[in-house]
């Protein structure tokens, strides 16, 4: 196993890697807040802004790998309010195209920071 890390996402903020290369052909992608790699804090606004910058921190955690979106296969969402899922999905469908990864999206009493969403993925390696 070995860890993937870029300073184009936000450092770990606990005892685990920004992502984990299985050697087996997965990667494992830790949840990604909506925090600005380049100020520290979160985008200004709503849902929208945080699920689009907590994509972005996906997608240059991805590339660090030498990965993209497409290779996603799984991606687990934290709402801090379900009643934000459509708002959410609206952003994220413009990351992700056909054939769309398989998903799940959960409420959950709170995020750390206090942020409106979470993001975590699994990419396979395509040969």
């Amino acid at each position: 196993m070995k860890p993937v890390s870029t300073s184009k996402a936000p450092a770990a903020i606990g005892p685990y890697s920004q992502a984990i290369d299985s050697g087996a052909g997965l990667v494992f992608l830790s949840g990604q807040l909506p925090i600005d790699p380049a100020t520290g804090s979160f985008p200004e606004g709503g849902v929208k802004e945080q699920t689009r910058q907590s994509l972005l921190n996906v997608q240059a955690i991805l590339d660090a790998a030498g990965l993209s979106l497409t290779n996603v296969v799984k991606t687990t969402v934290f709402l801090a309010d379900m009643g934000d899922f459509a708002a959410m999905n609206e952003v994220y469908a413009q990351f992700f195209s056909e054939p769309f990864p398989a998903r799940s999206a959960v409420a959950v009493k709170t995020l750390p920071k206090g942020a409106l969403v979470e993001i975590e993925c699994i990419a396979a390696k395509v040969s």
